[in-house]
């Protein structure tokens, strides 16, 4: 088995954005009328979908709302969010993050990313950042209806990989997703990939206990390492460090 594509999340390991995001959850939940999240609330919300997170804030609270509110809801919170990107002159990107790409890329590696964020507002971090040309293959939030930890994210990307590069034959198992929550690491596993897990929103010792390999830093994870290890045959997962 070798190792074909690399499939990032967005939130918590391109860009470190999720003060934002749960500030502006705060403020669409109290613009409805709404208590804010509560601590274990804003703890439950990382990893997921906005939508799935929506669909549980607003259950909480004793409302049920309807799919096309709910699509309102979410576009409401990305015209926000571009609209705070806007006031920051530097995105807040994780370090390392260029040079990783370099090298998923001048291994001939492909790259996708898997996300339950809004596709709008990946794009528009993509763009700033002057990463949009590598992420050919984005699955976005507006693209599936369920939310990590589901895997049919990860799984779409398997196919719309080989949809777009038909030679290529990928399978889950040789795919490496980076994630940041158990949520996201649980997803890539129940699509049959390994996972590393860069402690950038949960610690490290957290992370350990579900990931093949787990970094405090994307800078830190030896891609050739982890290649060597998809090269052997007998390859089982192993939770181990990088």
């Amino acid at each position: 088995m070798s190792l074909k594509a690399v499939l990032f999340d967005f939130n918590g390991v391109i860009i470190n954005d999720e003060p934002i995001h749960l500030q502006l959850i705060d403020e669409i939940l109290v613009q409805e009328n709404l208590q804010p999240q509560r601590v274990d609330e804003r703890q439950a919300s990382l990893g997921r979908s906005d939508r799935a997170c929506f669909q549980q804030l607003f259950a909480n609270r004793g409302r049920v709302v309807s799919e096309n509110y709910l699509t309102q809801l979410l576009y409401r919170k990305a015209q926000a969010y571009v609209l705070e990107l806007e006031k920051i002159e530097k995105l807040p990107l994780y370090p390392g993050l260029e040079d990783l790409i370099f090298q998923v890329r001048s291994r001939n590696l492909k790259l996708g990313l898997v996300s339950g964020a809004i596709r709008k507002e990946i794009e528009l971090v993509l763009s700033r950042a002057n990463l949009a040309e590598y992420f050919k293959i984005i699955i976005a939030g507006d693209d599936i209806t369920t939310s990590k930890p589901e895997p049919d994210g990860y799984l779409l990307a398997v196919k719309r990989l080989n949809q777009e590069f038909p030679a290529l034959n990928l399978q889950p198992q040789e795919c490496l997703a980076i994630e940041d929550t158990p949520a996201g690491v649980q997803a890539a596993k129940r699509a049959q990939m390994q996972v590393v897990g860069v402690a950038n929103t949960y610690p490290f010792h957290m992370l350990q206990r579900y990931c093949n390999w787990t970094v405090d830093y994307l800078s830190d994870l030896e891609l050739e390492r982890v290649q060597e290890v998809f090269s052997q045959k007998e390859f089982q997962p192993t939770v181990s460090e990088c």
